[in-house]
């Protein structure tokens, strides 16, 4: 056992050596100028926020009455062209019917969006003048919806106001908000409790997002019934995305060496860098993933599996929500996937290379090497931990 921590080891020291660009291993991207009250120049707090969540099989059915008890007349339901055909779609607008609730959908969101299909849903909730919104799908239908609320309820706004820097302008976020109940159907973005919303930015080729806290949903109705109709694929994918998110949350630069410290409250990121609470969500997911994903992806009917990986995946999200995540390229690219590849390039690179059965013996071996050597996770990549052949 000695060996292969020692390996472990021995990469966290190597690309320590290296500079790291990345958002959440270095000082370059804060978008809080200025000194703290306390004259501090690292910041000296950090601050959780994730919505509301409920959970259970079958809860979908009270999002109708969830939306009576708001007020709320005219609802925006988010959703893309595969899922308004599934059973899933179909439970909430029957919930919607029977409660009386008038609404319209929206059934053209991209997998992957782009700023484009992002203003595609800003102008359709612009026109529709909706007091709330209700997100059903993966984390593309969440994110989607989270930005046509912001805009819709901010219209005189610039698109590039709200989207981080150094793309964007990074704005704090004052508008008020409609409220917006997010029904996940994948187990992987945890984007049901995240103040986020990752896009493609065309124009620059890269991927950016909007990252604030009053863009989180106000409700997650976690309802693991959907995970049943998930393939195998999406299970693996999606649960390899919990179980990025949950260890780059973890090996994050923690929130007291980020700099420079906040003038205001409100201009804290939403990435603050690992801390004690986001920690134990993270390692949380991590064993629920080690006990389950590999049940879930095996057999479809699985109750129990699907449902821990679908709590999993909004574990990791409070965890990343607030502590962030990370890819460092110095670790990153050594490693590409086949050209003719249609899969983004982590999930590729996952799919591809990881050995599963060596993942499930050695989780608690890296894990402990994390632990141990935290301190020198500076620029380190977990995909680098992934890779690792133990």
């Amino acid at each position: 056992m000695a060996a292969p921590r020692d390996r472990v080891a021995h990469l966290l020291r190597q690309l320590q050596r290296a500079a790291c660009q990345c958002p959440s291993h270095s000082h370059t991207y804060s978008q809080a100028p200025g000194l703290s009250p306390s004259g501090k120049t690292t910041d000296y707090a950090f601050e959780m926020a994730v919505s509301n969540i409920r959970y259970g099989a079958g809860v979908t059915k009270e999002v109708g009455m969830d939306l009576q008890n708001m007020g709320a007349k005219n609802v925006c339901l988010m959703t893309d062209k595969n899922l308004s055909q599934l059973p899933p779609i179909q439970t909430v607008m029957d919930s919607f019917v029977k409660n009386g609730i008038n609404f319209k959908v929206y059934d053209n969101v991209r997998v992957e969006p782009t700023d484009r299909s992002f203003m595609e849903a800003i102008e359709f909730a612009k026109r529709g003048a909706f007091d709330a919104y209700v997100a059903m799908g993966g984390g593309s239908t969440i994110d989607t919806c989270k930005a046509a609320n912001l805009y819709a309820s901010s219209p005189d706004s610039d698109f590039l106001d709200y989207v981080n820097a150094p793309i964007g302008k990074g704005k704090p976020v004052t508008a008020p908000l409609k409220p917006l109940i997010a029904v996940p159907t994948t187990s992987g973005t945890g984007s049901e409790t995240t103040g986020v919303a990752i896009f493609d930015y065309e124009h620059l080729k890269v991927k950016t997002g909007i990252a604030s806290r009053a863009i989180k949903p106000t409700l997650g109705l976690i309802d693991p019934l959907h995970t049943l109709y998930l393939p195998e694929r999406v299970i693996a994918n999606s649960g390899f995305d919990v179980l990025c998110h949950a260890l780059e949350s973890y090996t994050a630069l923690p929130y007291h060496m980020r700099s420079p410290c906040p003038a205001n409250p409100v201009t804290r990121p939403a990435y603050q860098g690992s801390n004690p609470i986001s920690d134990i969500w993270a390692v949380h997911a991590l064993r629920i993933v080690a006990k389950y994903l590999k049940r879930a992806v095996r057999n479809p009917d699985d109750l129990e599996a699907r449902s821990n990986m679908h709590l999993a995946s909004a574990f990791a999200g409070i965890g990343f929500g607030n502590a962030g995540v990370h890819l460092c390229l110095t670790a990153f690219l050594w490693y590409s996937p086949p050209p003719q590849c249609s899969l983004s390039r982590h999930r590729c690179l996952l799919s591809a290379t990881w050995r599963w059965q060596k993942y499930w013996e050695n989780l608690e071996l890296w894990m402990a090497a994390i632990r141990e050597h935290k301190n020198l996770i500076n620029p380190v990549s977990c995909v680098a931990l992934h890779l690792i052949h133990i």
